[in-house]
């Protein structure tokens, strides 16, 4: 076979690999950073802007996040570029998945599973009133991104 058929196969069968996630300096030290405690999926599901993600890799600092100066620079970088905030639709929390309220509302993990086990026992959220019915969690980071949410 030929080698440039060989390439092209090649290339073909990496394509799914590349779509995955945008090829950029900063992916792999994102991957490796943010995979240290929690799903990396959960870091990019969060879409903000440059500053939300400064705040974020801070916060992420805070509590113990590992890596250079510079590892920290290109991760943010990737993204700021790659995971904007214009991109995200509203959350409808009648719908929402656990990791979406954690990312999105920054609630705990507890905090978003008590808002799943509300919604599943009592129905559809209507309002913010329903919201702040919710057991447990911390109502005023779910009121400051209020203009996010969809009922």
């Amino acid at each position: 076979m030929p080698l440039a058929i060989r390439l092209s196969i090649s290339l073909l069968c990496a394509l799914p690999l590349c779509a995955q996630a945008p090829v950029n300096p900063g992916l792999a030290a994102a991957q490796r950073m943010c995979s240290g405690c929690h799903e990396y999926e959960r870091s990019i599901s969060l879409r903000q802007n440059r500053d939300g993600w400064k705040a974020t890799i801070n916060k992420m600092l805070s509590m113990g996040a590992q890596g250079s100066e510079e590892e920290f620079a290109q991760v943010l970088e990737y993204l700021a570029a790659n995971y904007p905030a214009d991109e995200a639709p509203k959350l409808n929390v009648n719908t929402a998945r656990a990791i979406d309220f954690e990312s999105r509302l920054s609630l705990k993990r507890s905090e978003a599973a008590a808002v799943i086990q509300y919604r599943e026992k009592n129905g559809k959220f209507r309002s913010m009133e329903d919201l702040k019915r919710v057991p447990g969690i911390n109502f005023e980071k779910v009121e400051a991104k209020q203009d996010i949410l969809q009922f």
